[in-house]
């Protein structure tokens, strides 16, 4: 995609090529004219991403590391104008160099057993790193991490049923296998055209307003196919959208000015300022995020994460809400992850598949069916948001 790639598909390691449908969702496409060659976190967004020549069979390796408590517990006295203004006041400063440099790990959790009371979960991670310089020109790599179980008790199950070297799990395009052991491969930096934000340049960026109502102006006037259900892509206007599907769109570009993009700091204040205006949006105390950093919770007011201009969408059967973590003290957005609020159930009729035949989404093929609400479904960390002149390997 040509912007953050948005949030990239989580996948996971199918023991079948992926098909035609599942390649596209992880092309660029955003806001700007479909162009599929590109990698994207579906950043993926695009998704934060990946090209259809690295979309084949992966491998994932355990590695055991202590239990952390998933379930989000709201709570703190605070409110969006403190926090998000404390981080706008405290976006760090710096110089800017050849390359703008992010490694964005994203990580997807899936169920594995056949019952609610036995089941276990891992997590499946992917790491993608990409440079773009100042005209825009890019290039990315695409890692596979070690999964693992995803807390302490999920490790003991794990265990208590053998250790297994390859597990089966579910997701929407059928049955899926994680092996649990990967060989590892240096890649090299695979060109990517030019680096769109949103259809944005890196020049663009540079020239939008730093003041917070500008800003939200200039960016209601971003054409793309802002809607989150839709059975054809349609482009429009942002300021075409209102009430809730304009607060979605509005912080998801956010997101990708404080995560993905090369934006000045000026920019990235005024983002944040920005978010604190739009209604809906709550501290819910704090927390760490995948990584181990400590941040504040912000919740935005979405009844559920399918990305923006998924014409496939809907693809899943339950709702979710997103949460940032961000770090107020240095201005960072630490990282983006979906909590489930109702989990799968019922079924649903999908278009026919490549060949033709129909398919129904089913609970039975969801990763998370064995889910609590509260708990998260997947996630999108920032290692490394930064200025280098250090060129790509």
């Amino acid at each position: 995609m040509d912007e953050l790639d948005a949030l990239r598909q989580m996948r996971t390691a199918l023991t079948r090529e992926e098909s035609s449908n599942r390649l596209a969702l992880r092309a660029n496409w955003r806001a700007t004219p479909s162009r599929r060659s590109r990698r994207g976190f579906r950043v993926p967004m695009v998704s934060m991403m990946a090209t259809a020549t690295l979309a084949a069979v992966t491998l994932a390796a355990i590695s055991l590391t202590s239990g952390r408590d998933q379930s989000v517990r709201p709570g703190g006295p605070h409110t969006p104008a403190n926090a998000l203004l404390v981080a706008a006041a405290n976006v760090r400063t710096g110089p800017t160099g050849t390359y703008w440099h992010t490694t964005v790990i994203t990580g997807k959790i899936y169920a594995v057993g056949q019952n609610a009371r036995d089941h276990y979960k891992f997590e499946a991670r992917m790491q993608y790193d990409d440079w773009t310089d100042q005209n825009g020109r890019a290039c990315g790599t695409i890692q596979n991490l070690p999964a693992r179980p995803w807390t302490a008790g999920d490790r003991r199950k794990w265990q208590n049923a053998g250790a297994p070297t390859k597990v089966r799990v579910p997701t929407q395009d059928g049955p899926g296998v994680l092996f649990l052991e990967s060989p590892k491969k240096e890649q090299p930096c695979r060109e990517n055209g030019e680096r769109r934000f949103f259809g944005m340049t890196p020049r663009q960026l540079a020239a939008l307003p730093t003041e917070p109502k500008q800003l939200e102006n200039a960016l209601l006037d971003l054409t793309g196919n802002w809607e989150a259900y839709a059975p054809k892509v349609t482009r429009q206007p942002m300021r075409a959208l209102q009430g809730e599907k304009r607060v979605r769109a509005l912080s998801d570009v956010a997101g990708t000015l404080l995560a993905r993009a090369p934006a000045p700091p000026a920019v990235r204040a005024a983002a944040f300022r920005m978010l604190a205006t739009l209604p809906g949006v709550k501290i819910e105390g704090t927390t760490t995020d995948p990584l181990g950093r400590t941040g504040v919770m912000v919740s935005l007011p979405l009844e559920t994460t399918i990305p923006l201009g998924l014409s496939t969408a809907p693809r899943r059967l339950g709702t979710y809400r997103r949460q940032w973590i961000i770090n107020a003290d240095n201005g960072t957005l630490l990282a983006m992850r979906d909590l489930v609020a109702t989990p799968p159930r019922g079924s649903l009729d999908l278009p026919p598949g490549d060949d033709g035949k129909p398919r129904r989404l089913t609970v039975g093929s969801q990763p998370d069916r064995f889910h609590k609400p509260g708990e998260v479904s997947e996630y999108e960390t920032y290692k490394v948001v930064e200025w280098t002149d250090t060129a790509p390997r």
